[in-house]
This record gives structure tokens, sequence and C-alpha cells, in this order.
């Protein structure tokens, strides 16, 4: 096991997510070696620059005849290990903290026109029996209760207060490590709030189970100023490491709600996530990597930024979700589509530095979930490959998933005008721009009406006052340069 430079700093990683990774994996060191492994471990202060180097000097102190490895989560780290050359022969093992290999999906995806998520998912229901009848039909009668988890959050209830993991002396030495070596990365160490073994994720999981679980289909669309974490389950970055095994996860979900302990849409709306949209997407990269990188349909090459890396915008439901993301490495999913996401779509910025950014800033990102999501949902940019239609909103939105507009000088009843709020000009600058695409597409029908109902004279004045805050708000002297990733890959 190695703690390589190479892979903690190919992007700009949260810092809350190279102590996380760099704790768990000398945990489960320690742990392998109270059971008798024998174990060669490379901690980051010893230097080793990448993986292959670690495995050559393991190799010269062990008498291995093959080396087995897990199938990486990135391409370009497959790439790599697919050109090692070795004394010994090299064999790729299937990551068993997924449910559907890649290809089982590619099975599933032959042959079909469109890939939609929910048609895998209700297969991956019946496969493993989840909130399933006796008949082996789904509970209630559906198979998907989004529609009951959109509620915006009004301060309506109070919100648990999470416990905060107790840090071992480990943990404490890889803290300090990271801040002496990741002085330029995001993330307030200060305030790192994640566990660091199986037990402790366990524990966490346990706990929103108890007490947030019930609470968490209604308010997953949410968004709080009060919270950063609501009534959410935080568990996706111990899934994506092992700490968590998701099958488990799902089960207990499942039997909580036969107990009588939430609600079937809270039950069924976590599961969906983890059993249907996490083996989908990464379904979905596996199965179009490497071509899916270079997805930019809608030929978006803004430069990003400058404060994308330190939240200082007057916009504040973007100013609070950019900061809670460097701040901690964690969003919801509805600030990093809706919030985030939906700006990035509507202002063009560019595909390779979005999804740079989203890669290094969140605790749970790895390219085959973080492409899928940013690429494809948050930007369509995919041509529709994931998404019918783009996740594309005006302020309306925002206002109704939350209490940020209260506190924002803009009003997101205003698309012009002193006040008005940036989302709705920049809205309707995105489907005009983009109107021919839209024409062809039946899920953009009624916001393209929508847009040439409106006279002549009314629509030169939105985008007139569109451009204005564009040219306000994405600084071209100042950005953040994209790490050119699609250029590099092998064809």
């Amino acid at each position: 096991m190695a703690e390589v430079r190479a892979e903690a700093s190919y992007v700009r990683h949260n810092r809350h997510k190279i102590a996380l990774v760099f704790a768990a994996m000398r945990h489960f060191r320690d742990e392998l070696r109270e059971r008798g492994f024998a174990v060669h471990y490379y901690s980051h202060e010893q230097g080793v620059e990448t993986l292959l180097d670690a495995v050559r000097d393991a190799l010269q102190h062990c008498a291995a005849e093959v080396l087995r490895c897990c199938h990486p989560g990135e391409y370009r780290l497959l790439r790599d290990i697919q050109d090692w050359r070795l004394a010994v022969p090299v064999q790729l093992c299937e990551d068993d903290r997924f449910l559907a290999s890649a290809a089982q999906f590619a099975s599933w995806a032959e042959g079909r026109k469109q890939l939609r998520m929910e048609h895998f998912y209700r297969e991956m229901r019946r496969k493993h029996a989840l909130l399933l009848d006796d008949a082996g039909k789904p509970e209630g009668g559906k198979w998907n209760y989004d529609a009951r988890n959109r509620k915006g959050w009004r301060a309506e209830q109070a919100i648990p207060q999470r416990p905060r993991p107790r840090q071992d002396a480990l943990t404490e030495e890889v803290l300090a490590l990271v801040a002496r070596e990741f002085p330029d990365h995001p993330g307030d160490l200060d305030a790192f709030y994640l566990a660091t073994d199986a037990d402790g994720a366990r524990a966490q999981f346990d706990w929103f189970v108890d007490h947030a679980l019930d609470s968490f289909g209604t308010y997953q669309d949410a968004l709080a100023e009060e919270s950063p974490w609501l009534f959410h389950s935080l568990v996706s970055m111990y899934l994506n490491i092992g700490l968590l095994d998701p099958l488990q996860v799902c089960r207990r979900v499942d039997q909580a709600y036969r107990d009588g302990a939430c609600e079937l849409a809270a039950a069924e709306g976590f599961i969906r996530q983890v059993l249907g949209w996490r083996e989908y997407v990464r379904g979905i990269y596996w199965l179009h990597m490497p071509d899916y990188a270079n997805g930019n349909s809608l030929q978006a090459h803004t430069p990003l930024p400058a404060y994308f890396w330190d939240g200082d915008t007057d916009l504040r439901c973007l100013a609070v979700a950019l900061r809670q993301s460097l701040q901690l490495g964690y969003a919801h999913h509805i600030q990093r589509l809706m919030v985030i996401g939906n700006f990035c779509l509507l202002a063009g910025l560019d595909v390779d530095a979005v999804c740079d950014w989203y890669l290094g800033v969140y605790v749970d990102a790895y390219e085959w979930v973080e492409l899928p999501n940013t690429l494809g949902m948050a930007l369509h940019a995919d041509d529709g490959l994931m998404a019918s239609k783009p996740y594309a909103a005006s302020g309306k939105y925002i206002q109704r998933q939350g209490n940020h507009c209260a506190g924002c000088r803009y009003d997101p009843r205003k698309t012009t005008g002193e006040g008005a709020c940036p989302y709705n000009s920049l809205y309707w600058r995105f489907i005009d721009r983009h109107r021919d695409r839209w024409r062809a597409n039946p899920r953009m029908q009624l916001s393209l009406r929508n847009w040439e109902r409106k006279k002549a004279a009314e629509r030169r004045a939105i985008l007139d006052w569109a451009e204005a805050e564009f040219t306000r708000l994405v600084d071209p002297g100042t950005h953040h340069q994209a790490r050119r990733r699609k250029k590099t890959l092998p064809p």
C-alpha cells in the first residue's frame, strides 16, 4: 500500500479527502498486520512518486510470483497499470465495492436505445430483493417516490446534532502531515468530521439511520443556511473507499422501513441513490470511456472564475455552496447540481476546468463517479446520454428549495434591472444560445415556447442584461487553468 505523491496531487484534492484516504489506509495496514499479513507500506513522507515505483520496490523485498491489484476507479490509472512491465504478471481483480460489474452493466446496456437509470435501478431492486413485497412487487405499488422528496427548507423542524468522530493518534498524525504537505489545497482541517476506519464509518451510518433517515427523503433536495448536512447520510465517501458495504447499508435501510422507523419515500430515496445511481454512473463511465471524457456538446469554454477557489461572490446560494465545498469537501447533490452545476451550465464554463474542480474539491470524488455526474448531469456535455434534458433552472428554483435568497442582495422575482437574480437572465441566455438544439428536444419545448412568446424587445432587453451579468460574473482575466486531462488520454 502506498501514499504516492502523484495520486495525491494530480488535481487539487481537498485536504479532507487526502486525510481520509491516508488515515483509512494506515488503519487498514495496522488491521492487516494484526491479522498476520505482511504489509509493505509506503507513507507519503518516503517520497514515492508513483504506484509503479512502490510496486517495483516491494517486489524487490518479497518472493511474489504474481501482482494482483483491484481494478482502479479511474481510466488513466487503468491504462497506467496495463502498461506496467514487471518481472511478474499483473492480474486485475474485480472491485467488490460495487454490486454490478462493468461487464454486467454492459450486458444490461446492450441493445438499448436509451440508458435510463430508472430501468437499471428496477432490475437491481429485483436482483437484491430490496423494498419488495411478498409477491415480488415494489413496496407501496411504486418503484420511485422522488416526487415526495422535493420539499424546500423553511426551518419547520429541528436538525439533529450530528456527532463528530473522535480522532485517534494515528489520524491526528495524518492531519498534521496533510496540513504540512498540502498547504495550497482547499479544506479546513480544523473542521475534520470524518471517521477513518470501518468501525467509525458504521457508527456514523448507524447514527443516520437512528436520527436522520426518517426526514432524509422529505428534505433531500432542500437548501438550508443553518446546516451543511441537514438529514443527509454522509456515507458516499465511506462507500467509495470500502469502509462501508453498499448492499449492507441498503439492507439496513430496508429493514428500518419494515420496522416502522422511517417512511417508504425516505427508504426508497436512499436505496435509489446507492443501489441505483451509484452503480449506474459507474456503469456509464466504464461503458463509454475514454471517449466520454471528450464530451463538450454545448461547446462550453468560458474560463473558471477565480472565486471558485475562495467562494468570494455576491450570489449567496453560490457562495454558500462554494465555501462549504472548499472548507469541508462536501455538498449535497442539489448544491452540486442545481446551484454550482447550474451556474456552470448557464455560464458555459469550461468542461475540463469544471470537471477538475469537482474531482478535486469533494471528498467522495473519484473520476468514475465525478465525470458522469459533472460532465453528463451538470453540464449536459455528453449530448444527452445521461439526461434527456439539461438541468438548467432560474433563481426561482433555488428560492423554492431553501432560504438562501432571503439573505441575498438579488431578487429571484426579477430578471433584469438593479437587484435582479443573475440566474434568471443567464437561464434565458442559455435557452436562446442553444435554441436550435432545443427545438429537437421534446422536454425543452415548453421552455423554448415561453422564451419565443416574449416580445422581441423584451428578449433583447433580457439578453443585453444577461451579457452584462455574464461579463461581470466571469472575469476572463482571473481563472483556473484546466489540467487538460482529456488531451493527454491515450487514443
